[in-house]
């Protein structure tokens, strides 16, 4: 019997629990503030920003993710992709009901990709928006590719040579994975103590990548709908980089037609942190 951490795959397919969540004004001020979002729908909170939506599923998704990968592999898991497809937006007041479930894998020379469903809807049953999570598992060899994976997006290599419909420049704070781990809950220690990020076998403190995701939305939103946040209907991206505290993002974003757009973040260190970025425009 050979040591290696084992998959479950007897729990691929199963839907968790429904867990519920209220959204409150006051936290989706809070959210729009700590991602530097000045877009005074959210700033009022009038409506949460795009991206909030991982706020909802946040505790939920990481228990199935558990089920199907052993507790072993928790210090080699990084966040790799990030796709959310939206119905509505999310308003204060609602009341959310979300469920998770892990689809399938693939393993990798490098490591093991693991793609997590995640389905939220009002109390009475209406979508408000589904969502995929990939984690890559470093150094971990499955062995095999089994179920359903994320949907996939790219970046066509024929626009990569045309000038961009537009170039977003944005500075990530000294202070801004304080204000982001407060007002969305998520407390992992890369993104708050130094010397456990360097223990890591990173350069220090990094970004928390869904805040990197919120600053892209921000220049979809500007240059791809007009400024209006309610027209965005799916907003997906692979973190390939991190991004730290202090640096410049520079978002480069291309129409690729139909109402479709695909852009690339780099860091001012010349990075590139967000790949295969792709946002639908209703």
């Amino acid at each position: 019997m050979s040591d290696q951490p084992q998959m479950n795959k007897d729990n691929l397919g199963v839907w968790s629990d429904p867990f519920d969540f209220k959204v409150e004004r006051e936290r989706t001020i809070a959210y729009a503030e700590a991602t530097n979002d000045a877009h005074p729908r959210h700033l009022s909170g009038e409506l949460a920003p795009p991206v909030f939506a991982i706020v909802p599923v946040f505790e939920g998704m990481i228990g199935p993710l558990f089920t199907v990968v052993p507790d072993s592999l928790i210090p080699f898991v990084v966040h790799g992709e990030q796709d959310m497809v939206f119905h509505r937006p999310i308003v204060p007041g609602m009341r959310l009901v979300s469920r998770a479930k892990v689809t399938g894998y693939s393993s990798k020379a490098s490591g093991t990709t693991v793609s997590v469903k995640l389905e939220t809807r009002t109390a009475d049953g209406e979508p408000v928006n589904e969502q995929w999570m990939v984690s890559f598992f470093r150094g971990f060899q499955a062995g095999e590719t089994v179920g359903e994976l994320a949907p996939p997006h790219g970046f066509p290599a024929e626009l990569r040579s045309a000038a961009p419909l537009a170039e977003v420049v944005q500075h990530v704070d000294e202070d801004q994975t304080f204000r982001y781990s407060e007002a969305s809950g998520d407390p992992m220690p890369i993104h708050l103590d130094e010397e456990f990020a360097r223990s890591a076998g990173l350069p220090g403190i990094i970004a928390h990548g869904l805040c990197t995701m919120a600053f892209t939305s921000r220049a979809v939103v500007e240059h791809a709908a007009g400024g209006d946040p309610a027209r965005l209907r799916r907003l997906a991206v692979r973190f390939s980089r991190p991004v730290l505290p202090g640096q410049d993002i520079t978002t480069r974003l291309h129409d690729a037609g139909g109402g479709r757009y695909v852009f690339e973040t780099t860091s001012d260190s010349g990075d590139v942190v967000i790949k295969d970025g792709l946002a639908e425009i209703a």
